[in-house]
């Protein structure tokens, strides 16, 4: 193992069990593959796209029950979350984030559900804001939140090693976004959080709205308006099918294009060229110097090709795709005394096997001859995987 980054692990053997809530999604254990595939970080896809991004899921359980993630109609008082012993424990997730570091990640999103949910999650910040790139660098190490704790976790997050913090925050105005997330809870104290984490040092924080039609598209402006001359940077997110619980439908996406055409004839902006490859948002400024803002159009303006992101569940299945209909279950291989090269190598196979484009298959029509029309598996949730 020496010389490979991996380090040495002597994993203990544990009797599996598997809790029926496990069963919610399709998923296999991954294979290890007869020849070793040692971490190089230079792994790639089937479609040349190198593995880059992590996100890690902590949590499936959120406090908030937005129409679009987690409508209350569905996640009700009577919904079965995973239970606690099916969750990866913070060294299980800080092992395996090694792995992927060693192949290449330089990137780890902490997501839920809600992360800040996850009892000790200032634990697992620190143990993961110890891991290096293979050149070295130290990885890059976010945490996305609808910041209803962010206020009192704040300064304990960046104490503990987080870099900066995403805030899911849908409206301005107080009415809209209690309806949004649909359990009464104040603007107010989102804001509060936001204000928290720019004290703490946790920028430039960039705050994340899904913008529905017929919901809160008359909120861009005001939103606009209010983070402009700050250092926060606001992207405007396409309203995406992602499972099957929100009732999702196309007339109710507004268009990237025209988010940028209202806030345009107010603010006029200017285009910005991407910061790496594989950034999911198309970024703008404003032509007064007042700021950038980003939007995200996953449904008009897919961007598979350059997609570097994979995706780990709180129980640790493997996902290579936020639309994907099966996961790698690489718990199973944690808790049965796999090898870390022989995990590496398992990770390493899934993702050269990897040739996911849903996105772009939906828009050129061709998501039935791909296996994914509305007769195959069931797709992911986005509380469970995160965004």
């Amino acid at each position: 193992m020496r010389g490979n980054g991996l380090g040495h692990h002597n994993p203990v053997m544990v009797k599996k069990v598997i809790p029926v809530a496990d069963r919610r999604y399709a998923s296999a254990v991954p294979a290890i593959p007869a020849r070793p595939i040692a971490p190089s970080g230079m792994l790639v896809d089937s479609l040349g796209r190198p593995l880059r991004d992590l996100r890690i899921s902590v949590t499936d359980r959120c406090n908030f029950r937005c129409s679009y993630c987690m409508p209350k109609a569905v996640f009700d008082p009577s919904y079965e979350f995973l239970p606690q012993g099916s969750l990866l424990s913070f060294e299980e997730i800080t092992r395996l984030a090694r792995l992927f570091a060693a192949h290449g990640v330089r990137k780890i999103r902490l997501t839920g559900g809600e992360p800040l949910l996850r009892k000790g999650i200032e634990e697992l910040v620190r143990l993961l804001s110890g891991l290096r790139t293979p050149d070295g660098r130290p990885i890059d190490l976010t945490l996305t939140t609808n910041a209803s704790l962010l206020a009192k976790k704040a300064q304990a997050l960046r104490d503990a090693g987080l870099q900066r913090v995403t805030v899911s925050l849908d409206a301005l105005d107080d009415a809209v976004f209690r309806r949004m997330n649909d359990v009464d809870f104040p603007v107010a104290d989102v804001l509060k959080g936001i204000e928290a984490a720019e004290r703490a040092g946790l920028g430039p924080i960039k705050v994340n709205m899904v913008v529905k039609r017929g919901s809160n598209d008359s909120e861009i402006l005001p939103m606009a308006a209010h983070f402009r001359h700050t250092n926060v940077v606001l992207r405007f997110i396409e309203y995406m099918d992602v499972g099957a619980s929100n009732g999702w439908r196309m007339d109710e996406v507004l268009p990237s294009a025209e988010v940028i055409a209202r806030i345009d004839a107010m603010f006029p902006l200017e285009p910005l060229p991407a910061n790496e490859p594989g950034e999911t948002a198309q970024r703008w400024r404003y032509g007064d110097g007042a700021g950038e803002i980003g939007v995200i159009s996953s449904v008009t303006q897919a961007f598979c090709h350059d997609c570097n992101r994979a995706r780990l569940s709180t129980e640790g299945k493997l996902f290579l795709c936020l639309f994907a209909t099966h996961g790698h279950d690489l718990r199973t291989l944690l808790r049965g005394g796999a090898s870390d090269l022989e995990m590496a190598s398992a990770i390493g196979l899934v993702w050269q096997q990897r040739g996911d484009r849903y996105s772009e298959l939906r828009a050129t029509g061709g998501l039935a001859a791909a296996g994914l029309d509305e007769t195959a598996p069931r797709r992911v949730e986005m509380h469970y995987i995160g965004g």
